[in-house]
């Protein structure tokens, strides 16, 4: 089955940097777009960058354009996200998430998520 294994969450303090890996599994990863979210308490979760099977094109949410960097590992089944420049709004929990088709259709899949804290 799908598994997405995130790493890397932490405290950092506000201008640091951390790097977020997600680890795959059960699916052929380089078909498939990969995404990062956030989500924080009493808010939805929101989509921070986004890339695409063949890494042509990446996205990113206006919150974090110039400071986060995504890329994707198709032999090693992993995606990264590196994160710059922190600041305390970016703390939150942060998931990897794709949609794959199965049987049934396509399916979404998150991972279990990592704590990013951003704080002196």
């Amino acid at each position: 089955q799908v598994q997405l294994v995130e790493s890397g969450g932490g405290l950092v303090q506000p201008g640091g940097s951390l790097r977020l890996s997600c680890a795959a599994s059960g699916f052929t990863f380089s078909d498939y777009t990969m995404n990062w979210y956030r989500q924080t308490p009493g808010k939805e979760r929101e989509l921070v960058a986004s890339i695409t099977s063949n890494s042509l094109s990446r996205k990113y949410a206006d919150a974090v354009k110039g400071r986060f960097t995504i890329s994707r590992d198709n032999a090693k089944n992993t995606v990264t996200l590196q994160m710059n420049s922190l600041k305390p709004e970016d703390t939150a929990v942060y998931f990897c998430n794709t949609a794959v088709i199965e049987y049934h259709g396509w399916q979404t899949h998150w991972g279990q998520g990592t704590l990013v804290t951003v704080s002196s």
